[in-house]
């Protein structure tokens, strides 16, 4: 894959570099999407009817024990080539922030720090009720488990179908997007709002704007330069490029 020498100058000046990353980057690690089959158990369950306030209202104890599934299976994954990457970019950079539609928390295993989680985080939990993280409570057999100041039931922290974006995560995202002078779109379709709107945001405030995607998107037309591929090796070939530069 060829990289851009103009995509690598602009990285080694760029005062602040954004990148947004969706499920396709988890998926080169075999993390399942939405969109994957269910397996077993849940093989006759829809994935959307689950992942509701609506759906735990109705059956606290089933949602609960598919997201303990879900992180099972991505408990047992491990960071790609692509996570490491951006892990590798950030070092790099002046300034820096990751902004992810994923929930797995592969790219904090992988070394990023400034990372802004838009649907919020699997191995998380809080409080149904008052919509605030807990990270400690009572071991008891009753699944799920009890806020401890409360008493209501606990759940993922993770961002439900009909749910908002948290604010500041949102607000934090547009600023990086409105700021920056690269930004990175990897993985993601490019459809589901409001995350979809960054990149044209970036494009608007003058940024230098790259798709990295085996697939066209709504962004393809617009953004600067596109890297038709996996994330893991458009990814590494950018990290390869800007190391033969300095």
């Amino acid at each position: 894959m060829e990289i851009p020498i103009a995509l690598i100058d602009a990285l080694r000046h760029a005062k602040h570099i954004a990148v947004l990353t969706g499920a396709g980057v988890s998926a080169e690690s075999g993390v399942p999407t939405f969109r994957d089959a269910q397996t077993g158990l849940w093989a006759k369950f829809n994935p959307q009817e689950l992942a509701t306030r609506e759906a735990f209202a109705r059956n606290p104890k089933m949602v609960w024990e598919w997201y303990a599934y879900r992180r099972e299976l991505i408990a047992r994954v491990e960071p790609n080539a692509g996570h490491y990457a951006l892990a590798e970019m950030e070092q790099r950079a002046k300034n820096f922030t990751l902004i992810t539609q994923n929930i797995d928390g592969l790219h904090e295993r992988a070394g990023s720090k400034n990372i802004i989680e838009l649907h919020g985080n699997i191995f998380r939990t809080k409080c149904f009720r008052e919509d605030t993280r807990v990270s400690a409570w009572l071991a008891t057999d009753e699944i799920p488990p009890r806020c401890p100041r409360c008493g209501s039931y606990m759940r993922p922290d993770v961002v439900w179908f009909g749910e908002n974006l948290p604010r500041r995560a949102l607000d934090q995202a547009l600023r990086a997007a409105e700021t920056c002078d690269v930004f990175f779109s990897i993985g993601t379709s490019g459809v589901v709002e409001p995350a979809a709107s960054l990149p044209f945001n970036a494009l608007r405030s003058g940024a230098m704007v790259i798709e990295v995607n085996p697939e066209e998107t709504p962004l393809s037309d617009s953004a600067t330069f596109c890297l038709r591929g996996a994330a893991g090796v458009a990814l590494t070939q950018v990290i390869k490029a800007l190391n033969s530069r300095l």
